[in-house]
């Protein structure tokens, strides 16, 4: 088969060369990018008088029903074609003819990538919004039934001061909320029309780019041509962004499977998203959040190997950027599925709050509040209060006792100048409410934590 590209070939390439050389197999996925685009720079073409009303209708006509033959998969993909935009430019030569070979007129391969892959990672960028949206609504459901349910913070995974789980779960609220904004301030400065450059230094025709720029709901148009078909920082963004939110999904499944634990027990996970053994019967496996975990490497790697890929590229279009689909696509498929199910695994648990609160009674959580107090009550200085305190806990680990149970007269063999008022201070509960500061744990602060993403969500809409 002879190609589009072949007037200057005296000998068609080997088979090899086709597999080797092809990125149809999985830049196919483009194909309704590719036909949009297609078609917004025929309507330009015409409108410019470049092309005649009739050709650009013969066109428009024929890239749609090409677009129903491969949804209705009628449409025959052939390797030797090599990628989705020569597939499409064949066949609509096939079904109209002449017109169909005018239809290049003024691009080329590189701004036509360019653009197609720049619509996908853009539609794709607002689908993942959505999705952490999802994954947000249900943490903050939660989070408001949850505002006095005692947990142990942690730090180093020792347990270290009381907090609600509200608090806990607003962590990873914020964590997505961060996620959303980079994803919105990267569709906001990729929102950029690529097509018009041709190869690299522009064309020679007479065209529009600001008309084909508002036909396909781009902002503007890039600056500069040799720049623009070698750029690949908005695949690169949204890799970022995707392995930046996968990381947080990956914190949240190491606590998930960590609590769903014998040890923990402070959540069961539903059996609708959990698994079994094959030889041991009495086995409920944390499947989700463990490959929730795993998929994290899978889109670094995809990170890296884009970065590898262009790191000593010259200008301006090279082959070797063809390597920049597939693991953007993989890393948008991935992304999509984890929030998802992540959604739904943390929608479908079961919190022991009895286990949590339990858990809050060993560990000496309320230690930091003893010598806030002998700092507040016994104007004693810091350090020697920090002192006092781990004076304090050694006694009662000795007495096999938790601090925060302590009586006042065990406190005072330690110091003599603890009141009889220290208990209240001790308390797990008040430990948690003391904590006011903005930010803080207590759960004033948590309702306004809550409050503050609730008016977030709400200018969202």
């Amino acid at each position: 088969m002879s190609k589009l590209w072949s007037g200057r070939f005296a000998t068609s390439g080997a088979a090899l060369l086709d597999q080797f050389n092809a990125s149809l197999p999985f830049d196919k996925k483009l194909y309704a990018e590719d036909i949009k685009g297609s078609i917004a720079h025929a309507t330009m073409l015409a409108k410019q008088g470049i092309l005649t009303e009739d050709e650009a209708d013969q066109i428009a006509k024929g890239l749609l029903q090409i677009k129903q033959e491969i949804e209705e998969e009628k449409f025959v993909f052939d390797i030797a074609h090599e990628d989705i935009h020569m597939s499409v430019e064949t066949r609509l030569i096939d079904l109209i003819g002449e017109a169909g070979k005018r239809l290049h007129t003024a691009r080329s391969r590189n701004d036509q990538v360019a653009v197609d892959f720049r619509l996908y990672v853009q539609k794709e960028n607002l689908v993942i919004v959505r999705a952490l949206e999802e994954v947000i609504d249900v943490l903050m459901s939660i989070a408001k039934e949850h505002t006095n349910t005692l947990l142990p913070g942690m730090t180093h995974l020792q347990h270290a001061q009381p907090i609600n789980l509200a608090f806990h779960l607003l962590a990873y609220v914020s964590m997505f909320k961060r996620d959303i904004e980079r994803l919105e301030s990267s569709y906001q400065r990729n929102n950029v029309l690529p097509l018009g450059c041709a190869a690299l230094a522009g064309t020679p025709h007479n065209i529009d780019r600001e008309y084909v720029a508002k036909l396909l709901g781009f902002d503007s148009v890039s600056v500069n041509c040799l720049d623009t078909v070698s750029d690949r920082d908005f695949a690169l963004e949204i890799l970022f962004n995707i392995s930046t939110i996968m990381m947080h999904i990956s914190r949240f499944a190491e606590e998930l499977i960590l609590w769903s634990s014998y040890e923990f027990k402070f959540i069961t996970l539903s059996d609708e998203y959990s698994t079994g053994s094959s030889i041991m019967p009495q086995k409920k496996n944390p499947d989700v959040p463990e490959l929730l975990r795993g998929k994290t490497g899978r889109v670094n790697g995809n990170l890296i190997s884009l970065l590898t890929v262009l790191k000593g590229l010259p200008l301006a279009y090279n082959k070797d950027m063809q390597e920049d689909k597939e693991g953007v696509f993989d890393s948008v498929e991935t992304v999509f599925m984890s929030l998802n199910i992540l959604k739904e695994a943390v929608r479908t648990m079961t919190i022991n709050v009895g286990r949590m609160k339990q858990a809050c009674e060993v560990g000496h959580l309320s230690a930091t509040d003893l010598a806030d107090y002998l700092v507040q009550k016994c104007n004693i200085p810091f350090r020697e209060a920090h002192f006092i305190t781990g004076r304090a806990v050694a006694h009662a680990e000795g007495l096999g006792i938790d601090l925060s149970v302590m009586s006042v007269p065990e406190l005072q063999k330690v110091d003599a100048r603890i009141g009889e008022d220290v208990s209240e201070y001790l308390s797990l509960v008040h430990s948690m409410n003391a904590r006011t500061s903005q930010g803080g744990t207590a759960v004033s602060s948590t309702c306004k934590q809550i409050e503050i993403f609730e008016t977030w969500i709400t200018s969202r809409h």
